[in-house]
């Protein structure tokens, strides 16, 4: 293997099928936005998910921010947010000048708590400031527990917003991910399970909200043989050449599951009898894509993951901790958060303690191998 090639964390993984629906809309000329690939991407994507109608858009926060503007969340609302995620589940809420309200995460699914979302919720209706919305993640792939989830908002009449943008073809109890909200997000970035590039779905069963979100993501424009504008809109269509690279890229989603589960599977047979080493847990009645394969390191037994990440990084090897969780961002100082146990921080802990290691679906057998063994090698020497 060429020692200078580098390993990376989650790349793009390409299979040639993508060609046929970009030459199709060079043939047609259609190479901006709209076009036939955008009407079929999003029509195959709903037969993938069972989702009854779904928008392709620019990214996964364009998506979120759709879904927050659908829901009416202005300025000084409040949106329950799970902390442990990218930044980008929560930006969207900051753009309508709402506030954030932090949940912990619990350990089962790493995802959100449903003890501290029912807590969240209790206060803040006495406090008569019920949020809008609540929006869930299914961190690097593990669906949340959203019977549980599901039935505490309803309750409080909070519709759920799902960020399922790790976890296009991961199930909870034969449900697809992405459609247990009134609105479910996907993203196609170039590090997630399949890409556009850069990308997004906006899923739903509500098809009338759904053709509300397409005449704002193509700049509200109204019906008019001139350009009328009476709503603020945005640029946020998907084009028509990056749907079909979506296109041939969802032709091999399953495979990519098998792929990235396998990996883990690996990851977990070689490194789970170290002690002190732990694996992002799988619900039972769940299928996680494993779209990163992540594992924590106990203090107790060995140094911060930091001194892993670097011993990769030495050998050419992408790894990264998981998320910082939001309520620690500088960005969110002083927003609300709710814990999963009084003085147990669960995400906090996670991030401190946990590791994403090199999950690519093209990722060899040759360049896991290498991996484990430095890891291996490292943790090792640390507790010498």
């Amino acid at each position: 293997m060429n020692k200078s090639k580098r390993i990376y964390l989650s790349p793009p993984h390409m299979s040639g099928d993508e060609q046929h629906f970009i030459q199709q809309a060079f043939d047609s000329n259609w190479i901006a936005p709209l076009g036939e690939n955008v009407v079929q991407f999003e029509n195959e994507i709903c037969r993938y998910t069972g989702s009854p109608s779904s928008l392709a858009v620019s990214s996964g926060t364009a998506a979120i921010h759709l879904a927050l503007i659908l829901l009416g969340i202005a300025r000084n609302d409040f949106v329950i947010c799970q902390s442990l995620t990218f930044v980008a589940t929560a930006n969207p809420i900051l753009y309508q000048g709402a506030h954030p309200v932090f949940i912990d995460s619990e350990p089962d699914t790493w995802n959100m708590s449903p003890a501290a979302l029912e807590r969240a919720l209790y206060n803040m209706k006495k406090e008569n400031c019920l949020p809008k919305a609540v929006i869930t993640v299914n961190l690097l792939g593990q669906s949340a527990k959203y019977e549980e989830l599901c039935a505490i908002a309803d309750y409080y009449q909070v519709p759920i917003i799902e960020d399922a943008a790790e976890s296009l073809g991961s199930s909870y109890k034969e449900k697809k991910c992405g459609t247990f909200g009134k609105f479910g997000i996907l993203s196609f970035n170039g590090n997630k399970i399949i890409t556009t590039s850069g990308g997004g779905m906006l899923l739903s069963d509500d098809s009338e909200a759904i053709a509300r979100a397409k005449f704002l993501a193509t700049q509200a424009r109204d019906p008019a043989i001139h350009y009328e504008h009476s709503h603020q809109g945005f640029n946020y269509r998907m084009s028509n050449i990056l749907a079909g690279i979506g296109r041939g890229q969802l032709l091999h989603i399953e495979d990519r599951v098998d792929a990235r589960r396998d990996i883990f599977n690996r990851y977990k047979s070689s490194l789970s009898s170290i002690n002190g080493v732990g694996f992002m847990p799988e619900l039972p009645d769940t299928k996680s894509n494993r779209w990163l394969t992540a594992i924590t390191i106990s203090p107790e037994y060995h140094p911060s993951p930091h001194q892993v990440i670097h011993a990769l990084e030495a050998a050419n090897i992408e790894a990264r901790p998981i998320w910082k969780p939001l309520h620690t961002q500088p960005l969110f100082l002083g927003s609300p958060f709710f814990e999963h146990e009084d003085g147990k921080d669960i995400a906090n802990h996670l991030f401190k303690t946990g590791l994403c290691l090199p999950s690519g679906s093209s990722l060899t057998l040759e360049e896991q191998e290498k991996t484990i063994e430095i890891i291996k090698t490292t943790l090792k020497q640390s507790s010498v």
